[in-house]
């Protein structure tokens, strides 16, 4: 590099003007660079999830698990798979190469379930497939709480907070936790049953076919087509009673002859508290490689609208807020470097114990980690922890690589 640092002693107009160039470019580039916890890393691992409710562990090993396992073993670059069965639920997990692409991987993976669909149980649900992603993590959580039914709750976050706040910029899902979706459940007697001479299917299928909304053809009237739909959708919960099963001796047989019917929630998979009151939570994931400090602070804008049109009996609290770990460690890593900055010029003047080489070697410091931000942009990187102390571990480099440019200066 002499030649570089020749052409900047005969021409310093020259060296100024790309000192500035590099020093606009890569504050300009600052402003645009992505803030996040971490780097985003694309883990070459796949895993492969299956359900089927009321399955024991081991009908879910030998119908499911094991028959997975022997269509994707043959994925090239499998470094590692692990499986567990359980009580309706399967997991298959792949770990591959790390020169594995994980995007060729979950398309390999995808192809080698498809041709074993039909081998499994037709009551179990298609297997999901999904790729590690660090960023699936939730950075904002809010709880609800209030003096009412959790599915009541459930229905008012649903309509009120999910759906406005899911096309926020960024925001890649919202999930419920704690949740009990409305579900309307008909306990049948089954001795009542017996007595009309009844199978149990009867009832599913009656409840089938009179709950439904099907087109109904079209009328055309000269010029006009009037589409046309038959309307039997039950809307009360009442109605349900009135359900007819099948007639006996002209009598007809309804579902409140042989049980009964009870307005619910479906059985609770998950629970949450605030306070020790029984709540709900609103947790928010980011789109992959989004801004988490810009996401977090859009959700939050959007909340305050919405919090004012909620009922006043709704607590929302704010329980947690992956913003204030990123900004505290970046404020930290922030305050090294510009600390290690300043000791590194107070070192150098004390062994140089001269003004202008002090400042010559000063300035190199946010000079290089102003333009460094430039390149961090054109690769597609972000301000995280790896990237910040990385800059911090660099100030030691340039202040030692000024000194010895300056040394070789003076020295030709």
């Amino acid at each position: 590099m002499q030649w570089l640092a020749e052409i900047c002693v005969h021409r310093p107009v020259f060296a100024t003007v790309i000192v500035l160039f590099l020093t606009v470019v890569g504050g300009f580039s600052f402003f645009t660079l992505g803030v996040d916890r971490f780097p985003k890393i694309d883990l070459p691992t796949i895993s492969v999830s299956t359900s089927n409710p009321g399955a024991a562990p081991e009908q879910m090993e030998s119908e499911i698990t094991d028959i997975i396992e022997g269509a994707v073993n043959t994925v090239p670059g499998i470094e590692e798979m692990r499986s567990s069965s359980s009580q309706g639920r399967s997991n298959v997990t792949l770990t591959f190469d790390l020169e594995k692409n994980p995007d060729q991987a979950f398309q390999e993976v995808q192809q080698k379930l498809e041709g074993v669909l039909n081998r499994l149980p037709e009551d179990a649900d298609p297997p999901s497939v999904r790729k590690s992603d660090p960023d699936s993590t939730p950075v904002l959580i809010y709880t609800v709480s209030a003096p009412r039914s959790i599915v009541e709750l459930t229905d008012l976050v649903q309509r009120q907070i999910v759906e406005r706040i899911e096309n926020s910029e960024g925001v890649g899902e919202v999930q419920i936790f704690g949740a009990r979706q409305r579900e309307i459940k008909i306990y049948i007697n089954p001795d009542r049953l017996r007595a009309y001479n009844l199978p149990a299917t009867q009832v599913v299928n009656a409840v089938r076919a009179q709950n439904t909304e099907a087109p109904g053809g079209s009328v055309k009237e000269g010029a006009r087509t009037t589409a046309l739909r038959t309307l039997s959708k039950i809307t009360k919960v009442e109605e349900f009673n009135e359900i007819v099963l099948a007639n006996r001796n002209g009598y007809p047989i309804k579902i409140k002859d042989v049980g009964r019917v009870v307005d619910g929630g479906v059985e609770p998979s998950t629970a949450a508290s605030l306070n020790s009151v029984p709540s709900v939570s609103v947790a928010v994931r980011k789109q992959s490689g989004s801004n988490t400090i810009e996401l977090i602070k859009g959700v939050k804008e959007r909340m305050a609208e919405i919090q004012p049109t909620l009922p006043k009996d709704l607590n929302v609290a704010l329980t947690r807020d992956q913003s204030e770990f990123i900004e505290n460690s970046l404020y930290a890593i922030e305050e090294h470097l510009v600390i290690g900055g300043i000791l590194a010029a107070v070192v150098v003047f004390l062994f140089l114990w001269n003004f202008r080489s002090t400042l010559i070697s000063a300035l190199a410091i946010p000079t290089s980690i102003i333009a460094s931000f430039a390149v961090i942009a054109w690769l597609g990187y972000s301000l995280n922890q790896m990237t910040m102390l990385a800059l911090t571990l660099m100030v030691g480099i340039v202040i030692d690589d000024a000194i010895v440019v300056l040394e070789n200066i003076y020295r030709f």
